[in-house]
Order: structure tokens, then sequence, then C-alpha cells
């Protein structure tokens, strides 16, 4: 915990599942016309580890999800076409203070000690938790002297991240099995730079390598999609963390976009009914509860810590934790994450990439994220077995 602490972050999960397969309805007698409830979620299992052979090709269906008991209740309002909760709701729930940064645009919401935890500006498909951006489904709504947020966001973002432990039973027990996923491979480079000869398939496999045995030394047991320059389909990487029963799957990659983009992004499943971050082609992938649904609540805390923890080991610009139905994400039954954490594309990025001690650097802030989470899992769940080491061992050498 004492990572936790020195990063100053506290993240907890609570309550609520969305309208649809997710959400407990409000009985009849008690559903006001203007003002609905959302009810929260039932407890998960946690999930134990086993070395795996090789593992089948998961089907794309569309899963039942389990029924929702009531729990803590959020009031809403359906505008705009959508269900949003007041912020200034959000900020009465978790004892915070709701403060105009610019009238009726920016809204903030202050701890006791005056530190500003979270920022809202109307109209935005981001918001700032302990100054890390936060992507939504639904950009934030003015109403009635205040601004709104996104039913769907409160209860699958903004609630995990402020209260965890609300949500105890839909958090597993701290990880000790991983599954490292070096993205692309074989015939397939990824994102290539013709100016320095960089294949993202190459960098991405030396990073997971490195960071297999920074998590070793911390106690994990760590398993690897690949381990030489190969293909394997995007299904079946998520595939072999399923076989192994992993506690975690995270996919290393890098970035690209216009020559003179800069930073990184971390993405997790989008939830069940809402809309990506970058809205995917296929519009009937919204309503599918894919396998990896079933962990949002872990999902959405592993994000935050990761993008938290490589924004802060890298000094790069904050482009964002975001959501999108990877297939490695779809189809993960444990929690999983994709990071992106600097831009191939960008020659200036691209030669720092280049240089073993940045990568080096990545594996380490990618691995502190891990502790991050393996700590507020831990706090969570105290009588849980956890790994050896839950803060930062030096760096090991090149």
């Amino acid at each position: 915990m004492a990572r936790l602490r020195a990063r100053s972050l506290l993240v907890t999960v609570s309550a609520l599942v969305l309208a649809g397969g997710c959400t407990a309805p409000v009985s009849a007698q008690n559903r006001p016309s203007t003002s609905q409830t959302v009810a929260g979620p039932a407890p998960v299992a946690a999930e134990q580890g086993a070395p795996p052979p090789t593992a089948p090709r998961p089907a794309t269906v569309a899963l039942s999800m389990p029924p929702v008991p009531v729990a803590r209740l959020w009031p809403f309002k359906r505008l705009y076409n959508g269900d949003y909760v007041d912020v200034k709701a959000i900020a009465e729930r978790y004892g915070l203070k709701a403060t105009w940064i610019s009238s009726g645009r920016i809204l903030q919401l202050a701890d006791a000690q005056g530190r500003g935890r979270l920022r809202f500006e109307d109209r935005r498909h981001d918001f700032l938790l302990d100054g890390v951006r936060v992507f939504m489904g639904s950009p934030t709504a003015s109403h009635e002297g205040s601004l709104w947020v996104g039913k769907i966001d409160v209860v699958k973002t903004i609630a995990p991240l402020l209260r965890p432990a609300e949500h105890a039973g839909q958090l597993p027990a701290p990880p000790r099995l991983i599954v490292l996923d070096a993205g692309h491979g074989g015939n397939d480079p990824g994102l290539q730079n013709g100016v320095l000869h960089l294949n993202e398939k190459d960098l991405a496999l030396d990073v997971v390598l490195r960071l297999k045995k920074l998590l070793e030394a911390r106690g994990y047991q760590v398993l690897l999609t690949r381990t030489d320059d190969r293909k394997i389909e995007l299904e079946t990487r998520a595939g072999l963390a399923n076989e192994a029963k992993a506690d975690l799957f995270v996919s290393v990659h890098f970035n690209g976009a216009g020559a003179t983009v800069t930073g990184t992004e971390t993405y997790v499943l989008t939830p069940q009914l809402q809309v990506s971050t970058q809205p995917e082609q296929d519009k009937s992938m919204v309503r599918v509860a894919y396998p990896g649904n079933r962990r949002d609540f872990a999902n959405v805390v592993l994000g935050y810590h990761l993008q938290h923890a490589v924004l802060a080991g890298l000094q790069t610009s904050d482009r964002g934790f975001k959501r999108y139905r990877y297939a490695v994400l779809r189809f993960a039954e444990c929690p999983a994450a994709l990071v992106e954490s600097a831009y191939l594309s960008n020659d200036a990025e691209a030669r720092r990439i280049a240089t073993p001690e940045f990568r080096q650097r990545i594996a380490q802030a990618i691995a502190d994220g891990i502790s991050d989470y393996t700590a507020t899992l831990a706090a969570i769940h105290p009588a849980a077995s956890l790994p050896v080491e839950l803060h930062a061992p030096a760096a090991t050498s090149k």
C-alpha cells in the first residue's frame, strides 16, 4: 500500500449496472416519471492460475449477464435521449465539494483537504481524475444549473474508480498469474517507422520480455502469448489466458497517428450498451455482452492504474484512458488491458522507443501500474494471499 499512498491514488468501486442485460429494474410503483434509479452489481468469483497448453479460438456470441440484485441506487433523469446523473449527486455521495471553475462550463469536485479530485467540462467526452484523462461513452451535458454525466459512465467508470471497496464482490483477489501479450508478430509487423526502420512487433516483444523479469522479481507468475517472432490470431491470445486461468491479461503495443501526435493511451473493453471512445464500424457490437464484460469493474481499476503509472514513468502526454472492443479484450475472461505507451509514428518519440533504456522504462512503468492495481485489490481483500513484493524493486539492468 505504500506505493499506492505515495501516488495519492484511492480507487475503489461503487454501485450500478446499466440498462438492458446488466440492470436491475426499478419496480413500477416506485419509478418516478422524470427521475429514476439504477442498481448495483452482483458478486463475481475470483479466478485461479494454472499453466496453459494451446487455447481454442473463442466463439463470438452474445452472453446473457447474471441477474443483478438491488444495491445502492443512483438517481438519474432522461436527457438528450440518454440517462444522466447529476455531478452534484456524485459529489454528495462521496463527500466531495462541487465548485464551478468556469461558471456553467467547468465543475470541480474537491476533497476535504481542498484537492481537486475530479473535473468535468460541459460537452466533453472526458474528465480528469487526479490529473488523468478518463474517457466516457457520452459527453457531459448542462442541465438545471449543473453538469450531468451518462448513467453508464457513472456505473462503469466513475463509481468504480472512486469507491472500489463498495463493490468488493465484483473485484477479484490480487493477481498472481499474469499473461503478457506482445502485439503483432510474424508476417504482421504492426506499425512501422520507415525512417528509423522500426517494427512494432519487435519492440513490443522486447518490452514484454523485460516486463516479465520485473514482474517475476515481484513474486508474480508470468506467461507469454509469444516468445519469438510468430503470428498468433487475436482471439487466440485471450484464449491462451483463459486456458491458463490467468488472473490478469496485459497486451503491449505502440501507437500510430499523425506525425505530430505523441503520448500514452490505455484501453479496456467497452461496457455493454456504451459507445466506445472511437465507435466501432459494426454498430451491433454495442448490444453484445462479451466474455470480457464480466470483468468491467476490475477492468476500469486496472486500466486507470496502468495509465497513471505509465504517464508518471515516461513523462509522456496524456492521450487518455479509453474504451474499445478490441478482440484481445473482448474474449479475455480475466481483467484485461491494452497499453499503447508511445507513438511509433512520431519520429522523436520513435527515437526514444528505439533505445533499450526507454523500453526498460516502459516495462518498469507497466509493472508499477500492475503493482498499484494489486495493492488496491489487496486493500479490498486483505485475507487474500499476495505476491512477494508490492513495492517496485530497483530497475533491472538493460
